[in-house]
């Protein structure tokens, strides 16, 4: 069939048919999302299901069509589906144990944004973090908030530098800067 077209058309040939195949791929990944949107929509309204509870599910079948049609076109490409998962699950084993060995730190900084947007306690103010109950803990006025540390100013003059994840695995006792208590309570 090659030999019946025109001399012209020959290099051209393999780039018009890898992409009408990608084309190919794109339509029938299109026509699969509309079919899960469909099935979904059924789902819904047969077993009176609210829109907020057939997202999740409607978003995975989406990923994964989206996935597999990215594997697909890449296959004609010719890249090797093997490499790519070898790289992909590597790639995701490390950001795992990044994530992991981080996990401290990030815990602070999400903390942080939590004192920040709640404001369990203000700079100036007088704080204490109870070990349990009543049993005295760590004690002093708040002098810096930072990413990691909120920095006390105890009354002998000394700085302790609590980590803010602290805040929220014991009780906290706040006294307003305008009535700290006497130095001797």
């Amino acid at each position: 069939m090659r030999q019946n077209l025109p001399e012209w058309i020959q290099p051209w040939l393999d780039v018009v048919t890898t992409a009408l195949l990608v084309l190919l791929v794109l339509l029938v990944a299109w026509l699969a999302r509309r079919l899960v949107r469909g099935v979904a929509a059924r789902l819904r309204e047969r077993y009176q299901l609210s829109e907020k509870m057939m997202a999740v599910p409607r978003r995975v079948a989406g990923s994964a069509i989206n996935i597999a049609a990215l594997f697909a076109i890449l296959q004609l490409f010719g890249v090797s589906g093997a490499v790519l998962w070898t790289a992909f699950t590597g790639f995701a084993a490390v950001g795992a144990i990044a994530f992991f060995a981080a996990w401290s730190v990030l815990s602070n900084l999400f903390c942080t944004l939590l004192i920040v947007v709640m404001r369990p306690f203000r700079l100036h103010d007088r704080i204490e973090v109870l070990e349990n109950g009543e049993k005295p803990g760590l004690k002093g006025d708040v002098v810096d908030i930072n990413m990691v540390y909120t920095t006390l100013l105890e009354d002998g003059g000394t700085t302790l530098q609590v980590p803010n994840n602290l805040f929220f695995q014991r009780t906290t006792r706040r006294w307003p800067a305008a009535r700290m208590p006497s130095a001797e309570g």
